[in-house]
């Protein structure tokens, strides 16, 4: 007895140790991270040699002992060869490494794909490389490297100057979406426009978390499961650094679960057990050219696909079309998208008809402003299912959860949080989302859980799924009024939106011009 009490003693001495080391490199990363600020190097440049330098510096500890692995990186290019040098050698070394890399196979040649040296500095990069080769980051917890990485996301994510906020989604709301998909082992998981990759992470630890998985299902989650498209060269760099910090895939891996492609251009050869996506804010499909002047000009971008409903430059509804387009018949799909993919009219109208008749779409969930990391967005989460082609509409009714009306989330003060969607979550019902009770009704008329039937919704202007029954309080009560931050902060995001719509009623109006 006293063997087995000391032997706990132990046990929790070294799981102290160790949280406080790696306590101690989360503040050694961020200092300098706030060093490298000062020369100009932002967030995203910083993750950006991170990267690299940590999968050169974790590649080296596989090739030693206990793992002895024989790993993809040439010799001449290995991170050994960046501990030995300074000064202007190593910056040249250095450089050319990067370029070198960059035309190997596999997921090394995507982590190095156009990589460049953002540290000007030799010295700081030397600094940089002795800070990452002082620790052993293969030894170290996977939910450690992965908070240390996740946190560097997040902070680049608030830094609105580089625009990365477009690339990640609150985690807390990713969170919801995969606790009510609930993914089941040996199946796939897809995102056409996966940013820095959180759906695939979520997904991940809410298996591990939650399913006791034996040795071929650990495997098929590890290497099989996760597809994912990225177009941004830097951003998907960071969604496959994140993903193998998570221990999704592997360092020698030939296989790239995140293509560089567009996912509009073609329909996906494969089809997904399920799909989880917030694809890219902004309405307009474009694509940028040089003309004959010299001057930069953009130009509307459509996707003539035989299997989509209606050809549109709309990008929000091409997603939402080849999302469809990705599902299996037995599959399901949540996907953030803004508010006017649920009452535009014309290609956003038929879009919603064909998606009511050919999939089941059975749940809204009404987000509020202040959560994203990009101004103005009003958005919601749409699930639906896939199903088989049928004569008669699929869709049988929608619930709908309005988590906006007379709701305040700021990113500072009040951001939101797992625990704000965890009634959502309940009235869900993922235990079996076929047997759900409407929080609303005559008696309870605030109730924020309702449905309505496909009757309904079709007989709406336009089908219109931009659906509030809630009354607005901040109009009716002036005698609690919100603090006046959280006033102000509706005044931006409602200005911010109404810009949105304004430049797209121009790009319209132009449009018909030419």
């Amino acid at each position: 007895m006293a063997k087995k009490t000391a032997t706990i003693k132990e046990d929790k001495i070294i799981t102290e140790s160790r949280a406080v080391n790696t306590s101690s490199i989360v503040s050694k990363v961020w200092a300098f991270c706030n060093t490298l600020r000062d020369d100009g190097v932002g967030y995203g440049d910083y993750l950006e040699q991170l990267t690299y330098l940590l999968f050169l510096k974790m590649a080296d500890e596989y090739t030693h002992p206990p793992h002895n692995r024989k790993m993809p990186i040439p010799a001449a290019y290995n991170w050994q060869t960046l501990t030995n040098k300074t000064g202007d050698a190593l910056e040249v070394h250095y450089n050319h490494l990067l370029r070198e890399l960059a035309k190997e196979k596999g997921i090394l040649g995507q982590i190095f794909t156009k990589s460049q040296n953002k540290i000007t500095d030799p010295a700081k990069l030397y600094k940089l490389i002795a800070l990452i080769n002082a620790e052993q980051w293969v030894l170290m917890g996977v939910k450690d490297k992965g908070d240390i990485y996740e946190g560097l996301l997040e902070k680049n994510a608030e830094d609105t100057k580089s625009g990365a906020g477009q690339y990640f989604t609150p985690r807390p709301l990713i969170k919801a979406m995969v606790e009510c998909l609930r993914p089941e082992p040996m199946k796939t998981i897809a995102d056409p426009a996966c940013g820095t990759g959180g759906f695939f992470l979520a997904a991940y630890d809410w298996m591990t978390d939650n399913l006791s998985l034996d040795k071929a299902q650990k495997q098929f989650l590890k290497y099989n499961t996760f597809f994912g498209n990225e177009i941004v060269a830097s951003t998907r760099r960071l969604a496959l650094m994140n993903m193998f910090l998570h221990n999704i895939g592997d360092i020698d891996s030939e296989q790239v679960m995140i293509s560089p492609n567009d996912s509009l251009i073609s329909a996906s050869e494969t089809r997904y057990d399920y799909v989880l996506a917030n694809p890219p804010f902004g309405k307009k499909s474009s694509m940028t050219f040089t003309n004959e002047e010299g001057e930069q000009e953009k130009e509307d971008l459509t996707y003539n696909r035989q299997d989509f409903w209606v050809t549109t430059s709309n990008k929000q509804l091409n997603f939402v079309q080849h999302i469809k387009s990705m599902l299996k018949t037995t599959g399901m799909a949540a996907v953030v998208l803004p508010d006017n993919v649920l009452f535009e009219g014309g290609a956003g109208e038929t879009v919603r008809k064909r998606l009511l008749e050919t999939t089941d779409l059975h749940t809204i969930l009404r987000l509020p402003t202040g959560i994203f990391y990009a101004n103005g967005v009003k958005a919601n989460v749409l699930f639906f299912d896939g199903k088989p082609a049928s004569k008669d509409p699929w869709t049988k009714e929608i619930w709908v959860y309005d988590y906006r009306t007379n709701v305040h989330h700021t990113l500072k003060k009040n951001p939101l949080k797992l625990e704000d969607l965890r009634d959502f979550i309940v009235c869900y019902n993922p235990e079996n989302r076929h047997k759900r009770t409407e929080t609303y009704s005559d008696a309870n008329p605030e109730g924020r859980w309702r449905k309505f039937s496909y009757e309904q919704i079709i007989a709406r202007d336009k089908t219109s799924l931009d659906i509030t029954w809630l009354k607005d309080k901040s109009l009716a009560d002036l005698d609690n009024l919100p603090d006046p931050d959280e006033l102000a902060e509706d005044i931006i995001e409602n200005l911010e939106a109404g810009l949105e719509s304004f430049r797209a009623i121009i790009a319209s109006l132009n449009a018909t011009k030419a």
